[in-house]
């Protein structure tokens, strides 16, 4: 594992920031049986340097790094890699690689959800269809200002 520079959240490579498979392995809770995998199926492919046969080397970036973890968290959660895959491929159509740093993903253990705000979630395996979510502290409290409002107003009336 190299040292990495990091300008502005984005990641710069100077030839010697790069992690081999072993230190991915170490960092990521993945085996190299899943990175070579995913890479073979071209899931999640070295950025740095690919597989090219009998002794290359498989080198990742950060980012891929990033990536790799995100996977690993979501396998833990329960997620199938069929619905991680569709859930990259939503990420991928909809932003650039700076939205993947903003997104919040929230699963149940049946769909993910890509969180942008607490205005804005979206169901990443419905190809994009939105979702809401009520925050019930806030019903909670509106609905008793409305009912204080209401109570003061009928004994004024009485």
């Amino acid at each position: 594992m190299k040292k990495l520079k990091i300008k502005n959240n984005k990641e710069v490579i100077s030839g010697v920031n790069y992690y081999k498979s072993q230190d991915v392995c170490k960092l990521t809770g993945l085996t190299y049986k899943q990175l070579d995998y995913y890479d073979r199926t071209k899931f999640l492919t070295p950025s740095i340097n690919k597989a090219l046969g009998y002794g290359s080397k498989r080198m990742y970036s950060f980012n891929d790094l990033l990536k790799l973890k995100v996977v690993k968290n979501l396998l833990d959660a329960g997620i199938s890699l069929h619905k991680i895959r569709k859930t990259k491929k939503y990420l991928e159509m909809t932003g650039d690689s700076d939205d993947f740093l903003r997104v919040t993903l929230i699963s149940d253990g049946n769909t993910v959800y890509a969180c942008y705000s607490d205005k804005e979630i979206i169901d990443t395996l419905n190809s994009g269809q939105a979702v809401f979510g009520i925050a019930l502290e806030k019903v909670y409290n509106k609905l008793k200002e409305d009912v204080g409002k209401f109570l003061s107003n009928n004994e004024q009336n009485v």
